[in-house]
């Protein structure tokens, strides 16, 4: 289960015990800190601390802070966080990190807060990206208010919290933008008296996973990708091996033939991620008859690269010719290269190889990398399959 998914939980859980709660989000960033603008963290009256914002540093002083926000009442409050101080190590929180951190609390007694949790629901429920817009900042602005919000769908229906009709109209078109590059980002806007800082942040969809095949190595791949709280699907054709016990986890299972894609074809969009691991030739070949032509932005093959050049051969022999972004976005042999051996090591080979593909990244060593680890790569790392 991820971030989002146990904040949900836990916040449905309180308002069914009627329990008080509070959310902090952090907003803003600089230097060097243990998380990015987005983190949340749940907080319940009874001591409870869903997920975090920090290394551990910061939420002993945040649940302290939102304590009055859940028993009195209030309005949001930014808090931040400044460890640039090397005297902060004896004398503040003891981070380290020598950086900022902005942190919006806010009451979940408030119906404007409260909507955020809703729209975050929908997006992982529908599967679909969306875009939270935040004002947690205003200098000079009276018609704005810490924690009003734009939310904008994937369809591009708005939701709109912002009373400023102008800077609401130039937070959504910014919205639309965040919302196709799906990066998260703060704008500040320039107003005739004053400014407001935004947080505009994609909210990502449950990332899902298809594992063609059911044998005992597809186990750990299920176990590690549910630890991440992708969303996973099982297929194959052989009853005995493809249960509910033998993948409790797993979202759903699908028994099918390998040659026949109805019951599948209809998960394969351009947010899926698909693992052939089912160790018979007949079909690893049939599943990537549909696999290589769909929109799939990964897929990943089991096995050494003499038996992909055989299954390309075979597949050219019924004219399945991959374009170059379809050789890009198959991955073969699939994984790290991590020396991995036993089902475990493979299966964390093997998800890590999809996270790093899903971020953009090239899945290299932290201390190789020039620059902050946290920014974007200017040259997207690609594989061409030849």
């Amino acid at each position: 289960m991820n971030e989002l998914q146990n904040i949900l939980q836990a916040f449905t859980h309180s308002q069914e015990s009627g329990q008080r709660t509070a959310l902090a989000t952090v907003v803003q960033t600089s230097g060097s800190v243990y998380r990015r603008p987005g983190a949340r963290m749940l907080l319940v009256e009874d001591g409870q601390m869903i997920s975090a914002i920090s290394g551990g540093c910061l939420e002993g002083d945040v649940f302290e802070r939102s304590q009055l926000l859940m028993f009195e009442g209030g309005k949001p409050m930014l808090v931040r966080y400044d460890t640039t101080s090397g005297e902060d190590i004896v004398f503040g929180f003891g981070l380290g990190c020598n950086g900022v951190v902005d942190v919006l609390i806010e009451s979940l007694g408030d119906e404007t807060a409260v909507s955020q949790m809703s729209f975050i629901q929908d997006c992982l429920q529908s599967g679909q990206v969306g875009a939270i817009a935040t004002v947690f900042r205003i200098e000079g602005a009276s018609d704005l208010t810490v924690g009003s919000r734009l939310m904008l769908k994937w369809d591009g229906t708005v939701i709109n919290g912002i009373a400023n009709a102008d800077i609401a109209q130039r937070i959504e078109t910014d919205a639309h933008q965040t919302l196709r590059k799906k990066q998260t980002r703060v704008q500040s806007y320039t107003l005739k008296q004053g400014r407001v800082d935004v947080l505009i942040e994609v909210i990502q969809p449950l990332v899902p996973l298809l594992v063609f095949g059911s044998g005992y190595d597809a186990v750990p791949v299920v176990q590690l990708a549910k630890y991440l709280g992708w969303h996973v699907t099982v297929i194959d054709d052989r009853p005995g091996f493809l249960n509910g016990d033998r993948f409790p986890q797993a979202d759903q299972i699908l028994l099918c033939e390998p040659d026949n894609p109805d019951s599948y074809q209809h998960l394969l969009t351009p947010q899926t991620v698909a693992v052939v691991m089912t160790h018979r030739y007949l079909s690893d070949l049939a599943f990537l008859k549909t696999l290589i032509p769909s929109p799939v932005r990964y897929v990943g093959v089991l096995g050494p690269k003499r038996r992909m050049q055989q299954l390309s051969d075979d597949l050219a022999q019924d004219n399945i010719l991959p374009t170059v972004g379809q050789k890009q976005r198959t991955y073969n042999p699939v994984g790290l290269d991590i020396a991995a051996e036993t089902p475990q090591e493979i299966a964390l080979s093997i998800v890590a190889e999809i996270q790093a593909v899903i971020s953009g990244r090239c899945g290299g060593f932290l201390r190789d990398r020039v620059g902050s680890i946290h920014s974007p790569l200017e040259q997207p790392c690609l594989t061409l399959v030849s």
